[in-house]
């Protein structure tokens, strides 16, 4: 099963994490979260990790309609885009929002959620 949409992206670390920010600002996202998780594991477990940040990403209109038709659809929210060092380069993934939100069975919900991918789709396409 995907359930993510992958892209790989050149340039540096840093200049993908801006791009990718200004890339979902454009789309209507804005960062919500931005976890470190190589300098958490660093801290927390004393071990080196490549570089990989999540981003929490939301798109406040979306987010709402969609706890507007499921109250608990918050427990999946935000999208999760992750930008993380490989040894081909950068890689940019975001969940695909169809994967989990057509689990939940609502029709409502599955209509927006197509709209969000469209979205995230387009932000990647554009980096």
């Amino acid at each position: 099963m995907t359930y993510t949409i992958d892209r790989k992206v050149s340039g540096r670390f840093d200049d993908v994490i801006a791009r990718t920010i200004a890339a979902l600002k454009t789309e209507g996202f804005g960062v919500l979260t931005d976890i470190d998780v190589a300098a958490t594991l660093k801290a927390k477990l004393g071990v080196d990790f490549r570089p990989y940040r999540i981003l929490g990403a939301c798109n406040p209109p979306f987010a709402h309609r969609a706890l507007m038709v499921e109250d608990k659809i918050g427990a999946m929210l935000p999208c999760n885009v992750i930008v993380q060092e490989k040894p081909e380069g950068v890689e940019v993934s975001v969940v695909d929002p169809l994967t989990g939100m057509e689990r939940v069975g609502n029709p409502q919900l599955t209509a927006i959620a197509r709209e969000v991918t469209d979205k995230l789709k387009r932000a990647l396409a554009s980096l």
